[in-house]
């Protein structure tokens, strides 16, 4: 077997394990109504709505994956603000009540966070939830990831993937000094900007100006002005003909990809990692970054110049670093195995979905494994890439990526007001609603730069 046909073999085990299957979907529905009715029961936070963002929005979640849900306060048909004293104030009362009504164990308010945040582990198996107070930039942002998807289904392949890898090493923890999931796939970003030929633009030719400034006025027109400029742009480049087609697996990429950062603390003494522009970036020459404090340079193409890796220490930089040369060493090499690869990509609870002792040998499973009674979970999905998910009634916005399913609660007879791709998830069947939209956008300037959309 080459080397190349038992990398995809194990990349293809990996991300079939990892895809969420319906009922991952499902439970988190659940756990947002859940939190609804108990958001619901605070007197302060009447008129407010319960809305998810971060991976679950973007489907970049993994079946373990966290869930981020944002507290809306209710401001009319504009945009709600809310200073930071106030969401500690807030998030302190949902968490009185999570304790009263039960609502999750493992309870913790990180009150003093630039973004005050407060986790639970919901009952339903135990995933992990962030809530945080108005956080229509984090909806926002999730959605644009959400969309560039369209332009190559490898993105999203390639960002579960790089997360895996990353927590089997201890790479993927802001807390610990390390990369944040978002950082993460920011790299990816890059990587299919920078790679050659080039998967994706830079991110100014999808929205050209700063996201998080333009999040202002009547909601449904900033959100729509957001979503019309990325639908226009997304399906301009995908529509470019003369465009050259990158057409390597996500097992190729992958290698390729580690290779890219297998020298980034050196590189970030000097420059930082711009997916707006696609390119590396040099910290002098540009203002908006200094003075540079940070170990390495991410700029949140969606909130510059806010550096998203603005946790890596110095000391965990030259540790990640060296992980992706040693990944990238063991994936070039022609001494390597299926378990010494399933190994270094995956961590332990996905090896154990994937493989089971048997004198050593690599199994590559087709039906569930018993060990001692234990039942190996493996996914029968019918395609690897392609997992089953329940629908979700969307308001008709002007991008919708093809290869994307509509989301859809499972939960019949249940009643949800929570804001996704459209501003509105409607989790009983058959509802939908719709926005309005406007035109126009406002300038923004980047040291000596300024873009403007295009017409």
């Amino acid at each position: 077997m080459s080397t190349h046909s038992m990398l995809d073999i194990v990349v293809n085990d990996i991300l079939r394990v990892v895809t969420p299957l319906q009922e991952d979907w499902e439970i988190r529905f659940a756990i947002i109504n859940d939190f609804r009715s108990i958001v619901e029961s605070v007197e302060s936070l009447r008129g407010a709505t319960v809305e998810p963002y971060g991976s679950f929005v973007s489907n970049l979640f993994t079946r373990w994956g966290d869930l981020d849900i944002s507290i809306e306060l209710s401001n009319g048909l504009h945009i709600s603000s809310a200073g930071k004293k106030q969401k500690q104030t807030l998030l302190g009362e949902v968490l009185k009540a999570l304790r009263m009504k039960g609502g999750g164990s493992n309870l913790q308010f990180i009150s003093n966070a630039r973004v005050p945040i407060l986790k639970f582990k919901s009952y339903r198996q135990g995933v992990s939830c962030d809530i945080s107070i108005n956080n229509l930039p984090g909806q926002m942002k999730s959605k644009i990831l959400l969309w560039i998807n369209k332009i190559d289904g490898r993105f999203r392949h390639m960002v579960l993937l790089v997360k895996e890898w990353a927590k089997a090493h201890k790479i993927n923890n802001s807390k610990a000094g390390t990369f944040n999931s978002y950082s993460l796939s920011l790299l990816v970003i890059f990587y299919f900007q920078t790679c050659i030929p080039a998967i994706f633009p830079p991110l100014k030719d999808i929205y050209p100006g700063n996201m998080i400034d333009d999040l202002i006025g009547i909601r449904s027109d900033a959100e729509n002005l957001i979503a019309e400029t990325c639908d226009a742009n997304i399906n301009r480049f995908i529509s470019n003909r003369a465009r050259s087609i990158n057409r390597k697996s996500v097992a190729e990429l992958f290698v390729d990809f580690v290779g890219k950062f297998a020298k980034m603390d050196s590189m970030a003494v000097e420059m930082g990692i711009c997916p707006y522009t696609g390119k590396w970036e040099q910290i002098e020459d540009n203002m908006i970054w200094l003075p540079k404090t940070y170990a390495i340079f991410v700029e949140d193409p969606f909130e510059q110049p806010q550096n998203t890796a603005r946790s890596v220490s110095a000391g965990q930089l030259k540790k990640i670093t060296e992980t992706f040369a040693r990944t990238h060493d063991l994936l070039t090499s022609t001494n390597q195995n299926q378990i010494s690869l399933l190994s270094n990509l995956a961590p332990a609870h996905v090896i154990r979905c994937i493989t089971r002792p048997y004198g050593g040998g690599y199994i590559h499973p087709t039906q569930p494994q018993v060990q001692r009674g234990v039942a190996y979970f493996h996914p029968t999905q019918p395609q690897v890439f392609r997992p089953t998910q329940p629908q979700v009634q969307r308001a008709i916005r002007p991008l919708q990526p093809q290869s994307q399913h509509h989301f859809q609660n499972a939960s019949q007879g249940t009643s949800s007001n929570s804001s996704f791709s459209t501003g509105q998830i409607q989790a009983r069947k058959g509802v939908s609603s719709n926005s309005s939209s406007s035109k126009g956008h406002t300038p923004v300037h980047r040291g000596q730069q300024m873009w403007r959309p295009k017409s």
